[in-house]
């Protein structure tokens, strides 16, 4: 588990379902996060690794305080059921995940929803059948992006993930819903996919600006 700054750690498992057909890459990053009056799992995947519980267990239990597991997508719900009842948590995601979670308590989120930790759901058009819950994290100025932007060769781009052909749709939907996240104190970027990024919302800005990936 890497310190990635004071009081936030990330962590890379080899995703279960990754196979070479796919464009990103195949190991995917999750996140424990010290936040106010809670400690946050964000998107784990356990590594194939015995050793690895003794790490999350020793990092959960240093500060005695509730541990929550929040979901940025639904299909990051890959080990979140498995942390939950081990911690006695509850998981926080969208609706979708509801299933994937069984033996633990769940609780649904949408864009707006304040969570464990003083985290906040991000607001943003996606397409009927879109399962993001991006976060905001106040306790580090962070923002867990889920499968919303990827970072290719360095750089953060929007992640074209929902088999829509408008750009129309694109541009005025979309994009609209995105720059409002430029208003929010964003000094760091949590990237699930890909190599994580510097900046904060400098970087955010400037995906913003560069075509959208899976679209050129």
């Amino acid at each position: 588990m890497e310190l990635v700054a004071p009081g936030l750690w990330r962590w890379a498992a080899q995703h279960p379902e990754w196979s070479p057909k796919f464009t990103w890459p195949e190991e995917v990053s999750c996140f424990l996060v010290e936040a106010d009056g809670a400690t946050l799992v964000l998107d784990p995947l356990v590594p194939d690794d015995a050793g690895f519980w003794d790490v999350l267990d020793d990092a959960t239990g240093e500060r005695d305080l509730p541990v929550a597991v929040l979901l940025t997508q639904a299909a990051h719900a890959r080990s979140a059921g498995e942390v939950a009842r081990r911690y006695g948590a509850g998981v926080w995601g969208h609706r979708d995940a509801r299933a994937k979670v069984s033996g633990a308590m769940f609780r649904e989120i949408a864009g707006g929803d304040v969570v464990p930790g003083g985290a906040s759901v991000l607001e943003l058009d996606q397409e009927p059948g879109g399962s993001g819950t991006p976060l905001y994290l106040p306790s580090h100025r962070a923002i867990a992006v889920g499968d919303v932007f990827l970072s290719v060769e360095g750089e953060l781009r929007v992640w074209w993930g929902y088999e829509h052909d408008s750009r129309e749709w694109y541009e005025q939907r979309l994009l609209p819903s995105l720059r409002r996240w430029l208003e929010l104190p964003v000094e760091r970027l949590l990237v699930a996919h890909g190599e994580q990024v510097a900046g904060g919302v400098e970087a955010l800005a400037a995906a913003l600006e560069r075509p959208p990936y899976e679209l050129e």
